[in-house]
């Protein structure tokens, strides 16, 4: 088995880039699915996750593609040859990049469209030529719709990470994308776990696949170190912050269930002092992407997150994983533990159960074929007053400067309570007395009286009677109009004879 990356006869180009980036020995998938796919066939592959899957069927394609590469600045010579589907942006993303490094000395052009972000870039660029595309399914078929891009040449169809694609509900926008596909075509399932739904896919979309099974299905790696604790849930914080204390870990993956709880997780490890991010579904693209390249360079030192960074993502040297909650889906369990121990490093995967995780427990078990262990941790809980402000905890805190008061307060009342009926009656006699009450209005404390009846009518209904009509009301008044009128001159005085 060619065990090399020299002995694969790639090309200069291809070779130069592998060389670049630091491979020389190939990973156990890739030695047995690359030969096979430059050999045209159909593969169904599964390995366990880190393995190297992107490189197995990226360098094959881009090999067999070599054929059409071409200098030519028009879009008509650049069709999309190569389609690689994936669930999530960020695996997408990763890929995408993933495909330029490899392909950076040749003439073959590569884009990813995914949700989350703007269509104008990502259809300028598909207008371009493109003979490798990167996609998850939702954009894509906003892109067919609109008729951004033209799949009527595609030779090459890889679906990774499938089983996560049909977990999410993809099936029918997997149906109607190969719908758009020609017939004669290569494709490619690779996936860490494949359930009987992913081997019917198969069935209908694949033609005499190779199976290749690097690892018994759903294993985890062997170079990952797994604890299960047994913990309450008003510990697993405590908890967690004690772990990384006592083993000295710089940076460390923590998984939770639902969007809600990674957000409050994360707000609460930051407010105690702790470099922490958070990445879930509700996180617009760019804030995701940020996140993810902050946890990255280093910059975060936690990236707690939800099962959207349990597939694929490739960061290196991450030396453990805390599963703060049991996943839902126990083939999660493998991904999530997944992103530590990565091609052949040493890994730590910390896990808290709870009382309640019985049953994700059996479920993990069964799935794993072998019974986890619980173990017992002694955890050295904060020793802090309690009192009445929050500072972050489920328990609220009382300031310093009140507490004597409250202790006292406390003993006083305590005090109280232990005299006898006898003590507690000669105490309230030796309460001072009450200021006297002020006399009160003898107005206010008679019952009502209505007043007398008077014969006089209401004034209101006077003046209704005064202007009361006297003529008939069939006749019209005359309207009343302010004039001017000259006055008559007066008359002249009588001379005297």
């Amino acid at each position: 088995m060619t065990q090399s990356f020299s002995e694969l006869s790639l090309s200069p180009a291809i070779e130069r880039a592998v060389a670049e980036m630091g491979y020389a020995t190939m990973t156990p998938i890739q030695a047995q699915a690359i030969p096979v796919v430059l050999q045209g066939r159909d593969v169904m592959g599964a390995a366990q996750t880190g393995t190297g899957k992107t490189a197995a069927f990226t360098l094959p394609l881009l090999q067999r593609m070599l054929k059409h590469e071409n200098a030519s600045t028009s879009p008509a010579r650049h069709p999309v040859r190569a389609l690689v589907l994936l669930p999530t942006r960020e695996l997408a993303d990763q890929v995408a990049e993933q495909v330029k490094l490899y392909a950076k000395y040749t003439n073959l052009r590569s884009t990813v469209v995914f949700g989350g972000m703007d269509m104008k870039p990502q259809t300028a660029e598909l207008k371009k030529g493109v003979e490798v595309l990167v996609a998850t399914p939702g954009r894509l078929l906003d892109h067919i719709e609109a008729k951004n891009c033209v799949l009527n040449q595609v030779e090459y169809v890889v679906l990774d990470e499938a089983d996560r694609m049909l977990d999410i509900g993809f099936l029918p926008d997997l149906q109607r994308i190969l719908s758009y596909l020609p017939k004669q075509r290569t494709t490619l399932l690779f996936s860490a776990t494949f359930s009987p739904e992913i081997k019917r896919l198969a069935n209908s979309y694949l033609q005499d696949p190779v199976t290749i099974e690097v690892a018994r299905s759903n294993a985890t790696a062997s170079t990952v170190e797994q604890h299960f604790y047994r913990v309450e849930d008003d510990d697993k914080r405590g908890i967690l912050k004690q772990i990384l204390r006592e083993r000295g870990l710089k940076q460390a993956f923590v998984f939770v269930n639902s969007k809600l709880g990674c957000a409050r997780l994360a707000r609460s490890l930051e407010r105690e002092g702790l470099n922490t991010t958070a990445l879930h579904g509700d996180k617009s693209q760019d804030e995701r992407l940020k996140a993810l390249e902050a946890f990255k360079t280093g910059a975060v030192d936690l990236l707690v997150c939800t099962d959207v960074a349990a597939r694929g993502l490739d960061i290196k040297d991450v030396p453990a994983v805390f599963n703060f909650d049991i996943p839902f889906n126990a083939e999660d369990y493998v991904h999530r533990i997944g992103r530590t121990g990565r091609a052949g490093a040493s890994g730590l995967a910390v896990s808290f159960v709870s009382g309640r995780d019985t049953r994700l427990m059996g479920d993990l078990e069964k799935l794993l074929g072998k019974k986890l262990e619980l173990e017992a941790l002694e955890f050295e809980a904060d020793r802090r007053p309690a009192g009445r402000f929050n500072d972050g905890q489920r328990a609220w805190q009382q300031p310093e400067g009140q507490d004597a008061e409250r202790r006292e307060s406390r003993a006083i009342r305590e005090s109280r309570e232990s005299r006898t009926p006898r003590e507690a009656r000669s105490a309230s006699d030796s309460r001072p007395s009450r200021a006297p009450r002020a006399p009160a209005d003898p107005l206010f404390d008679k019952p009502y009286e209505p007043s007398a009846v008077s014969e006089t009518p209401p004034s209101w209904e006077v003046s209704q009677r005064a202007a009361a009509r006297t003529a008939s009301p069939n006749i019209k008044t005359r309207r009343k109009v302010p004039a001017l009128f000259k006055s008559a001159p007066a008359p002249a005085p009588a001379q005297e004879s």
